[in-house]
């Protein structure tokens, strides 16, 4: 996925290839299908499939990373997108989470890394990453492949305390930090 409503890719022959669609919303539909078919031609799904539909801005997030995200959840029937079990679209709450910490499903804890502010991904998370043989009661059957997209509307980049030299380092996303260190190396903060 390429800004301006591209898609780049690689044939069989390792031949690259560019489209060019009309709108966003088609490239990233074009992207959707992309997706369901690598699952459809993989014969077995065991981790998570990832395809970046938007690509969003600034750094891409990492463990420990506070995000707010608006997504909508579908199960993965007859080789292709079946009904929602989940949705927070049209709510007022975004979903918030902080990567790494085990609250939400292990496939979305992978398939979120590296995501940016605005960026909106697809995710096929095999059943092992999800909610495995118990299923999720009423609403998601017991060993499901789910689909979802994900746009992250907020970012908070967690705060590094100090580097090996001794060096101070602020949140990633702010301006290099100039720190002042006192005599035993370690900065003032």
């Amino acid at each position: 996925v390429q800004p301006n409503n591209y898609s780049t890719f690689y044939d069989d022959q390792r031949q690259n290839w560019s489209i060019m669609f009309e709108s966003e919303k088609a490239a990233m539909d074009f992207s959707k299908q992309v997706c369901i078919a690598k699952c459809n031609s993989s014969p077995a799904l065991e981790s998570v499939l990832c395809q970046d539909l938007l690509l969003g801005e600034g750094q891409g997030v990492e463990g420990g990373d506070s995000l707010e995200v608006a997504y909508t959840g579908w199960l993965f029937q007859n080789n292709g997108l079946g009904q929602v079990f989940d949705s927070n679209v049209n709510k007022d709450k975004l979903l918030r989470l902080k990567l790494g910490s085990g609250k939400v499903i292990k496939g979305w804890e992978e398939g979120m890394m590296g995501m940016k502010k605005g960026g909106r991904r697809y995710l096929i998370v095999p059943p092992a990453l999800a909610y495995g043989a118990q299923g999720v009661a009423g609403r998601v059957p017991p060993d499901s492949t789910l689909v979802f997209e994900v746009e992250v509307r907020r970012v908070k980049l967690v705060k590094e305390c100090s580097a090996l030299d001794g060096q101070s380092i602020s949140s990633r996303d702010s301006p290099a930090p100039s720190p002042v260190p006192n005599s035993d190396g370690f900065s003032a903060d």
